[in-house]
Protein backbone atom coordinates (compact mmCIF):
# COMPACT_ATOMS: atom_id res chain seq x y z
CA UNK A 1 0.00 0.00 0.00
CA UNK A 2 1.41 3.78 -0.73
CA UNK A 3 2.23 5.62 1.64
CA UNK A 4 -0.74 8.18 0.20
CA UNK A 5 -3.47 5.71 1.20
CA UNK A 6 -2.18 4.85 4.34
CA UNK A 7 -2.37 8.86 5.13
CA UNK A 8 -6.31 8.57 3.86
CA UNK A 9 -7.09 5.74 5.64
CA UNK A 10 -5.52 6.53 9.11
CA UNK A 11 -7.51 10.03 8.61
CA UNK A 12 -10.76 8.27 7.61
CA UNK A 13 -10.46 6.16 10.75
CA UNK A 14 -10.02 9.17 12.86
CA UNK A 15 -12.58 10.93 11.45
CA UNK A 16 -15.08 8.20 12.28
CA UNK A 17 -13.42 8.38 15.62
CA UNK A 18 -14.77 11.65 16.19
CA UNK A 19 -17.56 11.50 14.76
CA UNK A 20 -18.96 8.33 17.03
CA UNK A 21 -17.49 10.24 19.99
CA UNK A 22 -19.93 13.42 19.27
CA UNK A 23 -22.52 11.03 18.75
CA UNK A 24 -22.12 9.23 22.20
CA UNK A 25 -22.19 13.08 24.30
CA UNK A 26 -24.87 14.04 22.63
CA UNK A 27 -26.88 11.25 23.56
CA UNK A 28 -25.89 11.07 27.26
CA UNK A 29 -26.45 14.98 27.23
CA UNK A 30 -29.98 14.35 25.91
CA UNK A 31 -30.15 11.89 28.93
CA UNK A 32 -29.45 13.67 31.37
CA UNK A 33 -31.32 17.04 30.94
CA UNK A 34 -34.84 15.91 29.11
CA UNK A 35 -36.04 12.89 31.22
CA UNK A 36 -36.17 14.24 34.64
CA UNK A 37 -39.80 16.41 35.04
CA UNK A 38 -39.43 18.20 38.49
CA UNK A 39 -41.46 16.71 40.86
CA UNK A 40 -44.75 17.57 42.08
CA UNK A 41 -45.95 17.68 45.84
CA UNK A 42 -48.99 15.94 46.27
CA UNK A 43 -51.68 18.14 47.60
CA UNK A 44 -51.90 18.04 51.74
CA UNK A 45 -54.21 15.80 53.53
CA UNK A 46 -56.88 17.60 54.74
CA UNK A 47 -57.99 16.32 58.30
CA UNK A 48 -61.58 17.20 60.06
CA UNK A 49 -60.55 18.13 63.86
CA UNK A 50 -61.90 15.34 66.17
CA UNK A 51 -65.34 16.36 67.79
CA UNK A 52 -65.12 18.35 70.92
CA UNK A 53 -67.42 16.07 72.94
CA UNK A 54 -71.85 16.58 73.47
CA UNK A 55 -72.63 20.05 73.11
CA UNK A 56 -74.08 21.93 75.66
CA UNK A 57 -77.37 22.60 73.94
CA UNK A 58 -79.42 20.64 71.26
CA UNK A 59 -82.04 22.07 69.39
CA UNK A 60 -82.87 24.37 72.06
CA UNK A 61 -82.27 21.76 74.60
CA UNK A 62 -79.82 22.22 77.66
CA UNK A 63 -77.68 19.33 78.04
CA UNK A 64 -76.64 17.35 80.77
CA UNK A 65 -75.58 13.79 81.48
CA UNK A 66 -74.68 10.89 84.06
CA UNK A 67 -74.08 7.35 84.37
CA UNK A 68 -74.52 7.31 88.01
CA UNK A 69 -77.36 8.35 90.46
CA UNK A 70 -76.79 8.48 94.22
CA UNK A 71 -78.32 9.43 97.47
CA UNK A 72 -77.35 12.19 99.23
CA UNK A 73 -78.40 13.62 102.25
CA UNK A 74 -79.21 17.83 102.42
CA UNK A 75 -79.61 19.52 105.62
CA UNK A 76 -83.07 20.15 106.02
CA UNK A 77 -84.28 18.36 103.56
CA UNK A 78 -83.28 14.45 104.35
CA UNK A 79 -82.00 12.37 101.45
CA UNK A 80 -82.24 12.81 97.67
CA UNK A 81 -81.05 11.69 94.80
CA UNK A 82 -77.96 12.93 92.36
CA UNK A 83 -75.77 12.51 90.09
CA UNK A 84 -72.49 11.55 89.78
CA UNK A 85 -71.02 15.14 90.48
CA UNK A 86 -73.92 15.71 93.39
CA UNK A 87 -76.09 17.62 91.15
CA UNK A 88 -79.46 17.48 92.64
CA UNK A 89 -82.12 15.97 90.46
CA UNK A 90 -86.01 16.86 89.45
CA UNK A 91 -88.93 15.47 88.59
CA UNK A 92 -91.98 16.88 86.95
CA UNK A 93 -95.43 16.67 87.80
CA UNK A 94 -96.19 17.01 84.26
CA UNK A 95 -94.40 14.32 83.45
CA UNK A 96 -95.56 10.16 83.42
CA UNK A 97 -93.81 7.25 85.25
CA UNK A 98 -96.23 4.28 83.67
CA UNK A 99 -95.27 4.66 80.77
CA UNK A 100 -92.32 6.87 81.19
CA UNK A 101 -92.96 9.89 79.24
CA UNK A 102 -91.28 13.11 79.20
CA UNK A 103 -93.36 16.69 79.11
CA UNK A 104 -90.42 18.98 79.18
CA UNK A 105 -89.53 20.11 75.36
CA UNK A 106 -88.16 23.34 74.07
CA UNK A 107 -88.08 26.48 76.15
CA UNK A 108 -88.98 24.52 79.39
CA UNK A 109 -85.98 21.44 78.70
CA UNK A 110 -83.04 24.79 78.48
CA UNK A 111 -84.35 25.74 82.33
CA UNK A 112 -84.84 22.53 83.28
CA UNK A 113 -82.01 20.14 82.01
CA UNK A 114 -82.89 16.41 80.57
CA UNK A 115 -80.52 14.12 82.70
CA UNK A 116 -79.49 11.25 79.65
CA UNK A 117 -77.53 8.44 80.15
CA UNK A 118 -73.79 8.77 79.46
CA UNK A 119 -73.77 4.53 78.61
CA UNK A 120 -75.23 2.17 81.66
CA UNK A 121 -76.42 4.10 84.40
CA UNK A 122 -75.73 2.92 88.10
CA UNK A 123 -77.36 3.15 91.25
CA UNK A 124 -75.96 3.71 94.34
CA UNK A 125 -78.02 3.26 97.81
CA UNK A 126 -81.38 3.38 95.78
CA UNK A 127 -84.70 1.84 96.95
CA UNK A 128 -86.08 2.55 92.89
CA UNK A 129 -84.85 1.12 89.61
CA UNK A 130 -83.24 3.65 87.40
CA UNK A 131 -83.61 3.34 83.88
CA UNK A 132 -84.09 5.62 80.57
CA UNK A 133 -86.94 6.69 78.32
CA UNK A 134 -86.61 7.71 74.65
CA UNK A 135 -87.43 11.55 74.25
CA UNK A 136 -89.04 12.63 71.12
CA UNK A 137 -85.67 14.01 69.90
CA UNK A 138 -84.30 9.59 70.02
CA UNK A 139 -82.28 10.31 73.04
CA UNK A 140 -82.36 8.40 76.08
CA UNK A 141 -83.37 10.15 79.21
CA UNK A 142 -82.40 9.02 82.92
CA UNK A 143 -85.66 7.53 85.17
CA UNK A 144 -85.85 6.54 88.50
CA UNK A 145 -89.02 4.91 89.00
CA UNK A 146 -90.15 5.36 85.97
CA UNK A 147 -89.92 9.20 86.26
CA UNK A 148 -87.34 11.14 83.66
CA UNK A 149 -84.81 13.15 85.73
CA UNK A 150 -84.15 16.49 85.62
CA UNK A 151 -81.32 19.23 86.39
CA UNK A 152 -82.25 22.91 87.54
CA UNK A 153 -80.38 25.12 85.52
CA UNK A 154 -80.87 27.72 88.82
CA UNK A 155 -78.81 25.36 90.56
CA UNK A 156 -75.04 27.16 90.35
CA UNK A 157 -72.90 24.03 92.11
CA UNK A 158 -73.27 21.04 93.19
CA UNK A 159 -75.73 20.37 96.55
CA UNK A 160 -78.03 23.13 95.80
CA UNK A 161 -82.08 22.86 95.45
CA UNK A 162 -83.11 26.07 93.83
CA UNK A 163 -86.01 24.29 91.84
CA UNK A 164 -87.38 22.23 95.12
CA UNK A 165 -90.94 23.34 94.80
CA UNK A 166 -91.09 25.46 91.82
CA UNK A 167 -94.39 26.57 90.60
CA UNK A 168 -95.64 23.34 92.64
CA UNK A 169 -94.58 21.14 89.82
CA UNK A 170 -90.84 20.26 90.25
CA UNK A 171 -89.48 18.60 92.87
CA UNK A 172 -86.20 17.15 94.64
CA UNK A 173 -86.51 13.48 93.51
CA UNK A 174 -85.76 10.64 96.48
CA UNK A 175 -84.19 7.60 96.86
CA UNK A 176 -87.64 5.69 96.55
CA UNK A 177 -88.23 7.43 93.31
CA UNK A 178 -90.78 10.18 95.06
CA UNK A 179 -91.06 13.70 95.25
CA UNK A 180 -89.01 15.09 98.11
CA UNK A 181 -91.04 17.34 100.44
CA UNK A 182 -91.82 20.77 100.47
CA UNK A 183 -90.33 22.64 103.91
CA UNK A 184 -92.33 25.38 104.52
CA UNK A 185 -93.73 27.75 102.14
CA UNK A 186 -91.09 29.38 100.38
CA UNK A 187 -90.44 27.16 97.63
CA UNK A 188 -86.84 26.72 98.11
CA UNK A 189 -85.09 25.15 100.33
CA UNK A 190 -81.55 23.17 100.96
CA UNK A 191 -79.38 25.74 99.94
CA UNK A 192 -81.14 27.65 98.01
CA UNK A 193 -79.03 31.22 96.99
CA UNK A 194 -82.20 33.98 95.95
CA UNK A 195 -81.14 32.77 92.11
CA UNK A 196 -84.86 31.04 92.60
CA UNK A 197 -86.96 34.68 93.18
CA UNK A 198 -84.45 35.80 89.89
CA UNK A 199 -85.15 33.05 87.62
CA UNK A 200 -88.98 33.27 87.76
CA UNK A 201 -89.48 34.86 84.88
CA UNK A 202 -87.43 31.87 82.66
CA UNK A 203 -89.14 29.09 80.31
CA UNK A 204 -90.71 26.34 82.77
CA UNK A 205 -90.88 28.56 85.42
Amino acid sequence: MSRHRIALATAAGVASALLLAACGSSTDNSANTGAAAPATSAPAETTTPAGSGTSTATGGMGMVSTNMLMAKKMSGMGTVVTDAKGWTLYRYAKDQASPSMSMCTDSCAQTWMPVMADGSVQAMGLQAKAGTVTRSDGMKQVTLAGWPLYRYMGDTKAGEMNGQGKSGAWYAVTPAGKKAAVAGDSGSTGSASGLSSSMSGMPGM
